[in-house]
């Protein structure tokens, strides 16, 4: 029994370790394989226990999960990496779901303990599998990214809350066929509401209901861990959970949301105030240091070239339409250029610029580019005021201003990169249409913004022979 416990404690050290490893770009490679090492003992170790290591089944099937996942993750594209992670999310539920169904059905334990833990981690775990397998579908294109709201949803999935309830209460009954009884009502419920609730949320909050069920996934084995009485399940399963939960808070925040209001498909509602105008840096300083910077009082694309030969400091913001396009090669031949010129050099990222936490990283990272130049939102936006150029790559929302001023609207409140503030801002869009919140930029508007629209894999080459 201590052997056991012992082991546990250390694989699941192992996974804190791995987890605090992939804090740090630098170490995240070190740290995802000690994740990946820490989880392939965990099962064999579970197998030990349970004394099927002998059992020719079991490890064909784990070798045809693990040929999968290989082939899974050789062939996907680093743009479509979110939907991955979001599949898996879906996977880890269902599992955790199978497993306590199994539990159940093998009629090894009886009583009110086990029968509510594994109806909570059955109900948890098909929510989880059913809004991950909506949220993947979102951000692969099969259906629209958009949020689906609907009047009826907050009325319908507060219904199907008291179903699963009632379910989980009946489970406690103690007796396997109550808990029959109930589960096709906590299956059922459980899935549409993982389904509506997912339909809720798209477009630039799909990073925080990626973070959320990844969460959830963590909740579910580790409930599922308690209802088998595996320790190292439930512990391992409580650091997925926790860490998720952290994680969504954190981009709850960068959205200016609460978890809460996002799920019930609100929006923040602040006094009405009047749209801000953009102004460019040269006309909110002296007249003499404004000839100084040697600004055109209306900049086009002629202008660019010279613009960014006198550029000392460069700011580049990527976006998802980086990422659609997969035009994070072409970024990094860009910084190459600029660098080769003696210009200072950054990268802005913004906690929800991608379609899950970390993706411009992940993106640029392949790319080739130095992860010294990521720069995080909090620290960059002070330095914008001082910045000659910024570079904004396939990205709307996370640098509108109107996030300032527009009332009622989804992104009102929201932290954005303040790149009015620089001298000069080159866009590259796809086109002048709003992003996912479909409110409108006046960034492009402003004088001292030039923008090349079409597709960034075309334009970001334009803007490097610019700078050549």
């Amino acid at each position: 029994m201590w052997f056991r416990v012992i082991v546990a404690l250390v694989l699941t050290v192992g996974f804190l370790v791995g987890i605090r490893l992939m804090q740090s770009p630098r170490t995240a490679r070190r740290g995802n394989a000690l994740g990946a090492a820490s989880m392939a003992l965990a099962i064999v170790f579970t197998l030990g226990w349970q004394s099927a290591l002998g059992n020719p089944v079991i490890w064909l099937l784990l070798g045809i999960g693990a040929l999968l996942g290989y082939i899974l993750a050789d062939r996907v594209r680093m743009v479509q990496m979110p939907q991955m992670v979001g599949l898996f999310n879906g996977l880890g539920g269902l599992a955790s779901a199978l497993v306590a169904g199994a539990a159940v059905g093998s009629g090894s334990v009886e009583n009110a303990f086990f029968f509510l833990t594994a109806a909570v981690a059955l109900g948890l775990g098909t929510v989880t599998f059913s809004g991950s397998v909506v949220a993947a579908m979102k951000l692969h294109g099969v259906i629209s990214g958009r949020a689906v709201v609907r009047r009826t949803d907050n009325l319908v999935l507060s219904l199907l809350g008291v179903v699963v309830l009632a379910s989980v209460a009946v489970s406690t009954l103690g007796s396997a066929r109550g808990f029959a009884v109930s589960m096709p009502f906590n299956i059922v419920a459980a899935l549409v509401i993982g389904y509506v609730g997912a339909l809720r949320i798209g477009g630039a909050d799909m990073p925080v209901v990626i973070s959320f069920l990844n969460s959830l996934s963590g909740i579910a084995a580790a409930v599922c861990g308690l209802a088998v009485s595996d320790m190292l399940l439930a512990g391992v399963g409580a650091l997925v959970g926790v860490a998720g939960m952290i994680l969504t808070q954190i981009m709850c925040g960068a959205i200016n949301r609460s978890l809460a209001g996002l799920f019930r498909g609100s929006v923040p509602a602040r006094p009405a105030m009047q749209p801000e105008e953009v102004v460019p840096a040269a006309e909110t300083a002296t007249d003499g240091a404004a000839d100084e910077l040697g600004l055109p009082a209306q900049v086009v694309v002629d202008d660019l070239p010279e613009l960014l030969r006198k550029a000392e400091r460069v700011i580049i913001v990527p976006g998802y339409g980086m990422a659609v396009a997969q035009a994070q090669h072409a970024v990094g031949e860009l910084v190459s250029v600029l660098e080769a010129k003696g210009k200072t050099v950054r990268i802005a990222i913004h906690p929800v610029a991608g379609r899950m936490p970390g993706h411009m990283n992940v993106l640029l990272a392949e790319a080739g580019l130095d992860y010294e130049k990521f720069v995080d939102m909090d620290e960059i936006n002070p330095e914008f005021s001082n910045t000659d150029v910024v570079v904004v790559v396939g990205a709307c929302d996370v640098v509108n201003p109107a996030a300032r001023s527009a009332s009622g609207t989804p992104i009102y409140g929201m932290p954005v990169l303040k790149v009015e503030e620089a001298r000069t801002v080159i866009v590259l869009n796809l086109d002048e249409r709003p992003g996912y919140s479909g409110v409108a930029n006046p960034l492009y508007d402003a004088p001292h913004v030039a923008h090349i629209w079409g597709d960034a894999k075309v334009t970001v080459p334009q803007v490097t022979e610019m700078a050549r």
